[in-house]
């Protein structure tokens, strides 16, 4: 009867069906402890609910408008005076103060009253008048790109526009076709073909949503593991139980309530904030469904393999904190991907975001399919494959570890049991003796 139990236990189908169960366990384990931690709860779901729409909010008026600017014309001319009020009739820029000095200028910069000043040096009516160049010194904050923008295009456009009206009255045209011929003699036209707003969300905020599914996915997969650990007693990342006797079952186990829960947040980020916020969205469902299955996958694997790393809660807050910008930049979406050090990039071909966001940016922005980021779609699936294996490895390393140091645990109960035995039995024997030697001296 014994023996046939036995057999039973061990067939391939009661395996399976084992397996299966642990996995459940796990999954079901892991659900429930993102609902009862707080933290968890926090970065898991409360963070990527709320702070796409915060970001969003921040950026959705695209570009900056009258940004304030400040006046030292040392000409006092009607040239230098007319390019002010082109200047100040811009919907970008505002003149807000007239100023004797640079120095003054400076001040007002420096107070954060204006973002840059326009300084016409007192010959610049005269080189006018003489048919030479004159010059338009053009000063502004570069620590805000947005006003910077704003103020050097907004003077870039006038100058354009008095140099066309100086050509003319120089070129001697008799008629308003010479006129465009001397100012424009090849004409264009600029029409922007994905970004059409031109503005800085539409530009950023794909990659800061894909970002954000990442980086909180991190935190969340990085605070169960400071909790697993707090919670054990010997601070190891797998318990000791019979549910967590094997690598699979905790592997596919964890990562599958991972992926239930952040399947959602990733088409919550990637198709209903954008339209909440009018950004440029041309994605089609197939090709969102095809790039986020490996995204999310790859950024689950990627967090269970950083997992080992985390001894406390507070450590991985410290670890997503820090590199976030750093991931952001090494994407190539706020700095040229060409210009990037062969070094960094190949940093940045180990992070799931840096192909994640890529692709997401020229789903969303271009409309290209899975077959037009080829490149990112197949390095993804990669990183699936290899972080799959090296968090089998971490949660390998991590049973071994528990089964060696609950072993240890039980040989030394053992040896204080046999220990204490031992003393016991000498105890009795002494006292036996010595009762005996008692007994003859009393005889």
């Amino acid at each position: 009867m014994s023996t046939s139990h036995n057999m039973e236990n061990d067939s391939l189908l009661y395996r399976i069906k084992q397996g299966i169960n642990d996995t459940c366990y796990i999954w079901a384990k892991e659900l429930r402890s993102t609902v009862t931690d707080e933290g968890v709860l926090i970065f898991c779901i409360l963070v990527p609910l709320l702070y796409p729409l915060l970001y969003s909010w921040a950026y959705n008026n695209e570009v900056v408008r009258e940004v304030p600017v400040a006046i030292v014309d040392k000409s006092h001319s009607t040239a230098s005076r007319e390019f002010i009020r082109n200047v100040d009739a811009s919907p970008d820029t505002r003149v807000a103060y007239y100023c004797n000095s640079l120095e003054e200028a400076q001040g007002l910069t420096a107070k954060q009253q204006v973002n840059g000043a326009i300084y016409f040096p007192a010959d610049f009516n005269k080189l006018l008048n003489r048919g030479e160049q004159a010059t338009v010194n053009v000063y502004t904050d570069m620590s805000l790109m947005l006003t910077y923008k704003a103020i050097y295009q907004t003077t870039q456009a006038v100058s354009a526009g008095m140099n066309s009206k100086i050509q003319i009255t120089l070129g001697g045209g008799m008629t308003d076709r010479e006129d465009e011929v001397v100012t424009q003699p090849l004409a264009f036209e600029e029409v922007p073909i994905f970004n059409t707003t031109g503005g800085y969300g539409n530009a950023i905020l794909p990659g800061v949503l894909m970002l954000i599914l990442q980086q909180t996915l991190l935190l969340g997969i990085g605070l169960a593991a400071g909790t697993a650990r707090e919670n054990n007693r010997y601070q190891d990342l797998v318990p000791i139980s019979k549910h967590y006797n094997g690598i699979f079952r905790i592997v596919l186990g964890k990562s599958l309530s991972y992926f239930m829960l952040y399947a959602i947040m990733g088409a919550y980020l990637a198709l209903v904030v954008p339209h909440m916020f009018n950004y440029i969205s041309l994605v089609s469902a197939e090709t969102i469904l095809g790039l986020l299955l490996p995204y999310i996958l790859s950024c689950i694997f990627f967090g269970m393999t950083l997992s080992c790393l985390v001894r406390y809660r507070e450590n991985v807050m410290l670890l997503v904190v820090f590199t976030s910008v750093p991931f952001l930049f090494l994407t190539g979406i706020s700095w040229p991907q060409s210009n990037i050090p062969g070094f960094w990039q190949g940093i940045a071909s180990l992070i799931p975001s840096t192909f994640g966001i890529r692709g997401f940016l020229r789903i969303s922005s271009m409309g290209a399919s899975l077959s037009d980021i080829r490149v990112e779609y197949q390095a993804l699936w990669i990183q699936v494959f290899v972080y799959f294996i090296t968090a089998c490895l971490v949660y390998r390393y991590q049973i071994n570890t528990t089964r060696k140091r609950a072993f240890n645990q039980m040989q030394m109960v053992k040896e204080k049991a046999i220990a204490a035995k031992a003393k016991k039995l000498q105890e009795y024997e002494a006292k036996s003796v010595l009762q005996s030697n008692t007994e003859n001296a009393t005889n």
